[in-house]
């Protein structure tokens, strides 16, 4: 029996991706369903349900289309487990490795950049809850000065 395939609603509620952006990403060869049903349905493999789950963790980080296109394309060609790729593509895998680096540097300062940011809206949302504090305060300042007067 065959792989399970899946159609696009499953792949979206699995990836946390609408329809739309699926379709979009199939439309810009990001990712392709594996099949189509013969109603013309797409139909998704597990692994290509894998691929849009990593796009979908890329895009907070702020890659284009093409260096997604192309960090997928290295991951696909690299061994899952580190190990080595045939004698023959023993340069390519140093090709690949370099350019897997070169993704990794750029995710790694994209995080701390968003560290940062974070950190600033953090900073600011305090601030205003410490201005509602202070207002709710002396609102209830007040209103207990008034009663006093009473």
């Amino acid at each position: 029996m065959g792989e399970k395939l899946m159609q696009i609603g499953e792949v979206a509620e699995r990836t946390g991706l609408s329809p739309r952006t699926i379709r979009h990403y199939e439309e810009v060869g990001v990712v392709a369903p594996g099949e189509r049903s013969m109603g013309g349905f797409r139909l998704y493999t597990e692994a290509e349900v894998r691929r849009l789950a990593l796009v979908r963790r890329m895009r907070p980080l702020g890659f284009c289309l093409d260096d997604i296109r192309a960090l997928l394309d290295v991951l696909e060609q690299l061994p899952d487990g580190g190990g080595p790729l045939p004698e023959s593509a023993e340069d390519t895998r140093e090709e690949l490795v370099e350019r897997l680096r070169t993704y990794w540097v750029k995710a790694d300062a994209r995080c701390e950049d968003l560290r940062r940011q974070l950190g600033q809206a953090e900073e600011f949302a305090h601030a205003l809850h410490g201005r509602l504090a202070r207002l709710v305060d002396a609102a209830t300042a007040a209103d207990a000065g008034a009663e006093a007067v009473r």
